[in-house]
């Protein structure tokens, strides 16, 4: 059994095949999935989404990648987090890699998140891209280790992952890990603990070799899989079982309709 930590079910390229989609997933065995929030005007198509499918959850957050739109208080985001079916606040974060000039309301809106989350009760997703230094320092801030939650998608390096780990927050590989240059992302699918980790798809993106350059989908979860059984000298099925139980650890109130 695996469980897809991260995807965008609702993105046009997914959406409009969600029966095939889904089925792909029985086939291979993945039993449940996040769907993952990135900004309030979607939002409920992707509440939608963990609404009509006993497998499926869903986040709320704004990615950090979407400027000029509404930026919801703490309050707001908390309140939408109160569903049942919401059980993350994210996607959330910093990314410079597309802002190089560090925008300052990138940094509020992950503060607010973080504040959100803690007062939902409930973990975060985050995203964090060449901007290590920034995103670990606003966590401490904020003490977002009262909550915990997910630096998804991880591409840096294993001095960050060490540093996120002793905070009590969970590392999650994409497809990335399974691509020949991805050597530090490696480096950390090899080192961590194994409570600690993960996998997803970040569907429809980043699928996975032998996949690349296609549509991405959580049925693919498993090449994720597969990849860090071989990078830790782990069977498959040791990796599988780990990462949903560490799902379900994050994530308690999914773990009864996934594994139904």
């Amino acid at each position: 059994m695996l469980v897809d930590s991260h995807c965008h079910l609702d993105f046009p390229e997914l959406a409009e095949t969600l029966p095939q989609v889904l089925a792909n997933m029985r086939v291979h065995d993945v039993r449940g999935a996040l769907c993952i929030g990135v900004n309030l005007t979607d939002f409920p198509r992707v509440r939608a989404l963990a609404e009509n499918h006993p497998h499926l959850f869903a986040s709320v957050g704004l990615h950090p990648e979407y400027d000029n739109v509404e930026e919801p208080d703490a309050a707001r985001l908390a309140t939408l987090a109160a569903h049942e079916k919401v059980i993350a606040i994210g996607e959330t974060g910093l990314d410079y890699h597309w802002h190089k000039d560090r925008p300052e309301w990138q940094r509020r809106r992950f503060r607010t998140h973080i504040r959100a989350a803690r007062a939902a009760g409930k973990p975060l997703v985050i995203h964090t891209r060449q901007a290590a230094d920034d995103t670990l320092a606003i966590l401490r801030e904020e003490d977002a280790s009262a909550v915990g939650g997910i630096l998804h998608c991880f591409s840096e390096d294993w001095s960050m992952a060490q540093k996120a780990l002793e905070m009590g927050f969970y590392i999650s590989f994409s497809g990335i890990v399974t691509f020949k240059n991805a050597r530090a992302v490696q480096e950390v699918a090899r080192c961590m603990p194994l409570e600690r980790l993960l996998v997803e798809t970040d569907a429809p993106y980043l699928a996975p070799a032998p996949h690349r350059g296609q549509t991405n989908q959580p049925a693919y979860v498993r090449f994720v899989a597969e990849a860090v059984a071989r990078l830790r000298n782990m069977t498959f099925a040791e990796v599988a079982a780990a990462s949903s139980e560490n799902f379900f650890t994050l994530f308690p109130q999914t773990r009864e309709a996934i594994r139904a």
